[in-house]
């Protein structure tokens, strides 16, 4: 019994000697989300309220990114449009933008400080109809991601994304 209860003592404190972990979890890896990526044609008009929605499936500790085509770049939502000045004897913007839950993204124009029905043929073309943005699903990378979330490419490389795969769908 004496050489027992020495045994058990240790036994017990190593228990809990390597069950403490002081690990933050700053390399933690999410295996349970996998990053994609879709792309989502669709026009804003007073019909839709300026406004598309694109179903996704998500956790809620997952990141969307939403990237609008610009020529052959890709801009990253929120993103505020100045209009040319010198076609109205006020400033004019809106902003592309975009809300989300775990079901849905939702993409929009908000905070027009004029009336959007008003723009040219010119500027509905350009900036409202047949636009093209990109939702990114990754992991939350927490606090010490490496990635700069407003670089598209940056975001591709780091999450290893294949722009081959991407899904094309037609929102409107």
């Amino acid at each position: 019994m004496k050489k027992f209860l020495p045994i058990l003592l240790l036994a017990f404190v190593g228990l809990f000697l390597f069950s403490c972990d002081d690990d933050n979890n700053d390399n933690f890896v999410d295996h349970d989300t996998y990053s994609q990526m879709k792309d989502v044609t669709g026009s804003f008009n007073s019909g839709n309220s300026y406004a598309f929605t694109q179903g996704i499936n998500i956790q809620g500790t997952d990141v969307v990114l939403v990237y609008r085509k610009a020529g052959s770049a890709w801009q990253q939502v929120p993103y505020t449009w100045y209009l040319d000045s010198s076609t109205s004897p006020s400033a004019r913007k809106f902003d592309y933008n975009f809300v989300f839950d775990s079901q849905n993204v939702q993409i929009r124009i908000d905070n027009a400080n004029f009336n959007l029905s008003s723009m040219s043929s010119t500027e509905v073309g350009n900036y409202l109809n047949n636009q093209t943005f990109r939702i990114v699903l990754v992991p939350a990378s927490g606090k010490n991601a490496k990635v700069d979330y407003s670089d598209y490419n940056a975001v591709v490389k780091y999450y290893n994304l294949d722009e081959s795969k991407v899904v094309k769908i037609k929102a409107n």
